[in-house]
C-alpha cells in the first residue's frame, strides 16, 4: 500500500512520466502549469492543469493501489450518468499509465462559493439541492452508485462516547449524550432512499463558475438516500460561514428537501455531528493535517443546530 505525503496533496511532478505523457497527448498539448486548488483532504493530485494553448482541465491521479483511486473512479461513473442540468461539472475522460489512474474533468472557472449571509450562493445552493432531490435519481445514476455502499449509513460517534464521555465534551453535549446517542441510532433504519445524494457537500467542493453559477465538484461519496442528507451537510457549513443557528433551523424546517422528513433530518445530523465529535479527537489522517480542526469547528456548528431542533 502506498504511503500518502504527510503534508498536503501530491503534486504534478509526482505523477509517472509515461501517465503524464498519455494525459498530453489525450488533451492535445503539453501541460505549462498545475495549480493545486485549496480545500480538500485527500493525498491524491487534483490539480487545474494549465495547456500550453491556453486551456484548462481537472485531473485527479493516485497509484492503482490507492483507495482513493477507486473514489475516483466511482465519481468518473457518477458524473457520467447524473441528469441533464445537474450542478456537476462534465467527464472528460479516463486514463491508465504506470499502474497509476487519472480521472480528468472540465475545469470551471470561478472560486469556491461565498457561503456567508451577504453572499447570494447559499440561497443558489438551496435551490440546486431543491431541483437535485425533487425527483427520482434516474436509473443511470442509481446503477452507477449501486456497486458503493452509502458511508453515511455507518456515521455515529455519540454511543462511544456516551459509554466514555471525554473530559472536554462540550457541556450541551454531555447533558444531552444519552438522547444523541437514541436519534443516532434510528438512523441506519431511515438512511435508504431513491434520491441524489453528493455525499460532501462543503463550499470547497463547490465552484462557483461563471457561466454555469454554483456547481458541485467532488462527487466521490454520491450515493442514493434520503433527499434531506445534502441540505442537512450544509447546514453546519453555513454556520460556520456566519448564519445563525436560528435562521438555519429555520432553513431546514422549510427548505423542501428536509420539511416533509423532521425525524429523517435530525436523526441524520445526530449521526453526523456524532461522527464529528468522536473522530475529532483521534489523531489526523496522513496527508490530511487539517481535517482534525475542521471536525472540531463542525462539530460545535452541528450540535448548535441540532440545539436547536431538540429545544
Amino acid at each position: 500500500m502506498p504511503v500518502p505525503p504527510t503534508s498536503g496533496r501530491l503534486q504534478w511532478t509526482d505523477v509517472p512520466t509515461p501517465l503524464r505523457a498519455l494525459l498530453e497527448d489525450a488533451l492535445g498539448a503539453p501541460v505549462t502549469d498545475a495549480v493545486t486548488p485549496k480545500g480538500g483532504f485527500g493525498h491524491q493530485l487534483a490539480a487545474a492543469l494549465h495547456l500550453a494553448d491556453g486551456r484548462r482541465a481537472f485531473v485527479k491521479a493516485a497509484r492503482d493501489d490507492d483507495p482513493l483511486t477507486a473514489a475516483n473512479l466511482h465519481e468518473a461513473a457518477v458524473l457520467g450518468s447524473l441528469p441533464p442540468g445537474a450542478p456537476a461539472p462534465d467527464l472528460l475522460g479516463i486514463h491508465h499509465a504506470a499502474d497509476w489512474t487519472a480521472v480528468v474533468i472540465a475545469h470551471l472557472d470561478g472560486p469556491h462559493p461565498d457561503l456567508s449571509p451577504v453572499s447570494a450562493d447559499a440561497e443558489q445552493t438551496w435551490a440546486l439541492l431543491d431541483k437535485l432531490t425533487s425527483s427520482h435519481a434516474p436509473a443511470p445514476y442509481a446503477a452507477a452508485v449501486s456497486i458503493t455502499p452509502s458511508t453515511t449509513v455507518a456515521l455515529h460517534g455519540w454511543d462511544e462516547l456516551l459509554s466514555d464521555p471525554p473530559a472536554d465534551l462540550d457541556p450541551a453535549a454531555r447533558d444531552r449524550l444519552p438522547q444523541l446517542a437514541e436519534l443516532e441510532a434510528t438512523w441506519p433504519a431511515l438512511a435508504h432512499g431513491d434520491r441524489i445524494v453528493h455525499g460532501d457537500l462543503r463550499a470547497d467542493n463547490m465552484v462557483r463558475d461563471r457561466h454555469l453559477g454554483v456547481t458541485f465538484v467532488d462527487w466521490a461519496h454520491a450515493t442514493t438516500g434520503p433527499a434531506c442528507i445534502d441540505a442537512a451537510s450544509l447546514a453546519p457549513q453555513l454556520i460556520l460561514a456566519g448564519h445563525t443557528p436560528t435562521g438555519i433551523a429555520g432553513l431546514l424546517r422549510d427548505h423542501p428537501a428536509t420539511a416533509s422528513s423532521a425525524d429523517t433530518t435530525t436523526a441524520f445530523l445526530a449521526a453526523l455531528t456524532g461522527h464529528w465529535h468522536r473522530n475529532a479527537r483521534k489523531p489526523a489522517p496522513p496527508g490530511a493535517p487539517g481535517l482534525r480542526a475542521y471536525q472540531h469547528r463542525a462539530a460545535a456548528a452541528g450540535l448548535a443546530l441540532l440545539d436547536h431542533r431538540l429545544s
